[in-house]
């Protein structure tokens, strides 16, 4: 069998991002939670500080953060956490479900790789989560009254858009673990709550201990979130420098995706000799 052009592989991802784009503009209810979602994340925190005097609070936080502007700091961690958490959510759902509809193994039969499926998903959901957090980001400062275009916005989104490729490409090690135990719910949840920790989104990882440290360094989204926060409020950059935080990113770029697809395709080859995709 030939393999596909790239023109081919090209239509195939656009065709899986737009099936996904069209079934979720029939949910207008649901891209409106997609916006205020990272919103009233962010404002519990933000109106707690408020109310124990927002002066004393901006003091108390720009002495362990480098930033005065709390609700900006974790307006940006909130908005951030919903493109990866997408990624994660996007992803995992989609193999879950064709799993339990039993369409899995008919992909198999399809000439072209499972991998340019995914990355439709991963498109579709690139497209969403960035919607989502950019709409967030904006309408919170209005609602929380601060201003939003501060510090260098085009940085922001080169951290973002660096960022989303060792992001997905982490995604494929989520995936292999839902072909293995074949359950999303509880491993979403569980990613939630512990991506969301590393990522340090409501605080800075430099309160963490040196092992715990070193484990959300070795986390791509860390970095992604930091350089938005550094480019925006000037917080300070990991190493100093925008360019060496983003080289960081760079090496993620090219090793998160090769080890993600290399586990991914180990996983499927022996869930497939042993009792089969399409069973749950």
């Amino acid at each position: 069998m030939n393999e596909p052009s790239w023109r081919s592989v090209f239509s195939i991802v656009l065709a899986s991002a737009r099936m996904r784009l069209l079934t979720i503009t029939r949910y207008p209810g649901q891209l409106i939670l997609d916006t205020f979602i990272p919103i009233v994340f962010a404002a519990m925190p933000i109106l707690l500080g408020r109310a124990g005097g927002e002066e004393n609070a901006a003091i108390a936080f720009q002495r362990n953060t480098g930033t005065a502007n709390y609700v900006a700091y974790l307006l940006i961690g909130s908005s951030v956490f919903t493109i990866v958490s997408f990624a994660f959510w996007h992803v995992a759902y989609w193999l879950r479900w064709e799993q339990e509809s039993g369409t899995l193994e008919a992909l198999y039969l399809a000439p072209v790789q499972r991998i340019w499926i995914a990355a439709g998903t991963a498109l579709y959901s690139c497209g969403r989560g960035l919607f989502a957090a950019l709409t967030a980001y904006f309408l919170g400062a209005i609602i929380l009254r601060f201003n939003p275009i501060q510090g260098e916005l085009g940085l922001a989104l080169l951290f973002i858009l660096v960022g989303f490729i060792p992001l997905y490409g982490m995604t494929l090690l989520y995936g292999a673990v839902i072909l293995k135990v074949k359950e999303a719910n509880a491993l979403v949840n569980l990613m939630q709550w512990s991506v969301s920790f590393l990522m340090g989104i409501f605080f800075p990882i430099t309160v963490f201990p040196p092992l715990l440290k070193t484990i959300a360094l070795l986390f791509p989204p860390t970095w992604m979130t930091n350089g938005v926060r550094s480019a925006l409020l000037g917080i300070g950059f990991f190493l100093g420098h925008w360019y060496l935080d983003l080289a960081v990113l760079w090496g993620f770029m090219l090793l998160s995706p090769l080890l993600g697809y290399w586990v991914f395709h180990q996983v499927e080859n022996q869930v497939r000799r042993n009792e089969g995709v399409g069973q749950f």
